[in-house]
């Protein structure tokens, strides 16, 4: 995806989704090193596009995409100094799908627009994907889906020791295709770096959530989304704005 004289704080959508490419993608990953306000929202829509990739398939309405597109050649792509615009998938009618419950708030920015655009041309799109777009930073849906993991019938607790110091508890559902780490006593990373979970499995690593700090000596709950059969949950510390790929030692191991 080529975006021509884009603003940088916008382009977080779409690296989240590899839908960067060239200069685009240069330029934005030499901003995102020193940019904490694109790092924290890239870490939101990781986890949101790993939930999509999980969310049950459906054809789409006709003329979705279409309509997409044409919202996001309409939308002002850097806010108005005086005023912030709302902007969305106007004209957009997507049934509700995906997680039971989630409730989908209006989308605000041209992040939103330009992450629907980017889902489109991947092939990700369905009829969850509005809902799973909207539901960035909404604690509410995030808790609601910690829920049904732990509610789901096959709910099945795992523990683990992590090498450096600190223990894992890993509740996962092969049924909601997720699990929910929680972690104690972690051994303390240098405030650039920040611990990283991963799915490693036959198709090759995937990123599965970045940790929150810890508090009281307790980290998380953190929902990781898109568990495919015979994948090992990892954890290793990257740098505080994710990788795409393991770049360090991996910390703990436990086979899902």
């Amino acid at each position: 995806m080529r975006i021509s004289r884009p603003e940088r704080h916008s382009l977080a959508g779409a690296y989240a989704l590899d839908a960067l490419a060239g200069k685009d993608l240069v330029r934005f990953e030499r901003h995102l090193a020193g940019c904490p306000r694109c790092a924290a929202e890239l870490r939101t829509l990781r986890e949101a596009a790993a939930c999509l990739g999980a969310g049950p398939r459906a054809e789409p309405p006709p003329g979705l995409a279409g309509r997409a597109i044409a919202a996001a050649a309409r939308t002002r792509q850097v806010p108005s100094a005086r005023r912030a615009p709302r902007a969305g998938l106007a004209g957009v009618r997507v049934p509700r799908a995906g997680l039971a419950g989630v409730r989908a708030p209006r989308a605000q920015g041209v992040v939103v627009v330009v992450a629907a655009v980017a889902v489109i041309a991947a092939g990700f799109l369905g009829v969850a994907a509005r809902n799973a777009v909207s539901r960035l930073g909404q604690q509410e849906s995030r808790a609601q889906a910690i829920a049904a993991v732990l509610a789901a019938p096959d709910a099945t607790v795992l523990t683990a020791r992590v090498t450096t110091g600190g223990r894992a508890t890993i509740i996962m559902s092969a049924r909601r295709h997720a699990l929910v780490f929680t972690a104690t006593s972690l051994a303390t990373v240098p405030p650039s770096d920040r611990y990283e979970l991963w799915f490693m499995g036959p198709s090759g690593d995937r990123p599965a959530g970045m940790l929150p700090p810890a508090t009281g000596g307790m980290t998380g709950p953190v929902l990781a989304c898109g568990l495919r059969r015979g994948d090992h949950l990892g954890l290793t510390v990257e740098p505080a704005s994710g990788s795409r790929r393991p770049s360090t030692a991996v910390l703990l191991t436990v086979a899902l």
